[in-house]
Order: structure tokens, then sequence, then C-alpha cells
């Protein structure tokens, strides 16, 4: 059974190097424009707060997060957008409080969650381990957002083999949101990490692979930059297929990023 510990402590990690970005912003900095279309700064802020919440209900109270998933499967394609938009109209300050105290019940919760239990989720249901995994990922991509949206460069640390961890054990979840059938074969991914070590997925031997840059690999299953302006190879066709429609979040699939001009 795996130590949530190193997991939950590179959440905070990666929540407080966002939360320097944001800490000091002006009104006029709440309300620049990110990558996401019709999304400011403040609806990133206000989405991270929003699914922490939610994540929070999961762990502590199953039977309302379960009202919330009912509610959010009446209108599958706008609760989202609803729940930033609802955020982003509070006030800054009261919007950073609020996504800083949330995210700290959350770190508690998961901190003191019983070994070996298992929280409901949009997707299946998750082990401490795997909702911090996932909150970190959320957390990396709408940070990336921001840091566009301020011109800012994020350089990325070796955390992000959790990204790229559940990227990879999200295939069959991004192939069925697709209405396609799972490759009945694993594949095997090799990625090279910020530091420079192989991170290696799959059985070595597997006939279908996807080699790059660590860094690459998780901005494509968080959908935060195309496949053709990334320097990721697949070898066989169903993981050529995987790179077209992978992404590591729960839901419906993701329109994603289009390609920058000039693209190959």
């Amino acid at each position: 059974m795996a130590d949530p510990t190193p997991v939950i402590d590179d959440l905070r990690a990666e929540s407080e190097e966002l939360d320097l970005l944001v800490a000091e912003l002006s009104a006029e900095q709440w309300g620049l424009a990110t990558p996401a279309p019709g999304w400011t700064v403040a609806h990133q802020i206000a989405h991270l707060a929003w699914t922490d919440r939610s994540a929070l209900l999961a762990v502590t109270d199953a039977d309302a997060f379960r009202a919330l998933v009912e509610k959010a499967l009446t209108r599958p394609d706008s609760f989202v957008d609803e729940g930033a938009e609802e955020g982003a109209r509070l006030p800054t300050a009261e919007l950073l409080s609020t996504w800083r105290e949330g995210r700290a019940a959350l770190d508690r919760s998961l901190r003191a969650a019983p070994p070996g239990a298992r929280f409901p989720w949009y997707g299946p249901p998750m082990s401490a381990a795997s909702m911090a995994t996932a909150r970190l990922m959320e957390t990396w991509a709408h940070a990336l957002d921001v840091a566009d949206a301020l011109g800012v460069v994020r350089h990325p640390s070796d955390r992000l083999r959790h990204v790229a961890r559940l990227g990879v054990r999200t295939r069959d979840f991004a192939f069925g949101a697709h209405g396609l059938t799972p490759p009945a074969e694993e594949f095997r991914v090799e990625l090279t990490a910020p530091s420079g070590a192989l991170w290696a997925f799959g059985p070595e031997d597997a006939p279908q692979r996807v080699t790059g840059p660590a860094l690459d690999f998780c901005l494509l299953v968080t959908q935060r930059a195309h496949r053709a302006d990334l320097d990721l190879r697949a070898e066989g066709p169903d993981a050529g297929r995987w790179l077209d429609l992978a992404q590591a979040f729960a839901g419906p699939p993701g329109t994603g990023r289009p390609p920058k001009e000039g693209s190959r």
C-alpha cells in the first residue's frame, strides 16, 4: 500500500508555488485572460478552489459528494465553468482566502485518511494518494495558464512524475471517454525527467511505445499543448491514437489547445 505522504507533500509545494504567483496581484492582473477561453486568472484559481472543495467532500462526506455529482450530471457541459464563474465573481482577497483555506483542509483530511480508504470521484474511486495526485495534476496545469497570462516562465520539477504516472494510468479512460475500446496490451512509456532521469512505465518489451520529454507528455495529457508542438514519438498505431486523445483529468473529453502557427 503506497504511502500518500510524498505526493501530498508535493501537492502542497505545487500549490505554494502558484500561491506565490498570485498573492500580490493587482485587481487588473486577476482579470487578465488566460489560454482557457473565457477564463481569467481569477477563474483559474476559482476552479482550483471549487475542485478542492469537491475533493474535500469526497474525502469527508461521501453522501454530500454524491449529491454534488448528481447535480453535475444534469449539466455535464457547463457545471465546471459555472463553478469557476461563481468563484471568479468574489472579491479577490476572498477568493484567495477561500482557495487557501480549502486546500489546507484537504491537505489535513488526506493526511488523516485511514490506510486503504477509497473515496468517490467523478471517475473511478480514489485512494488518498490518487486524490492528491489528481489535485497536483490540476494545480500544475492551471498554474501554467496563470503563468502564461502573467508572462512568467515556470521551470518544471521532478514533481511532474506524479502527473506523468497519472497520464499513463488514465490511458484506458481516455479511450473510453471517446467511445473507443482501449487496446488490450500495455504500452511502454519512456520519459526524460526535468532532472535528466529516465522514467519508464509498462513492459520493457511492449511492441507499442511512447517516448520523449516528461514535460511534453505532461503538457499533452493535461491538454495544455497540441501534439504537433511537442517532441513526443509514438511507435504503433494505438500508441499514436492515444497521443491524439490523451487526458489525465476526469470528465468528458476536452477540446485541447490548437497547434501553434507553423507547427509541423
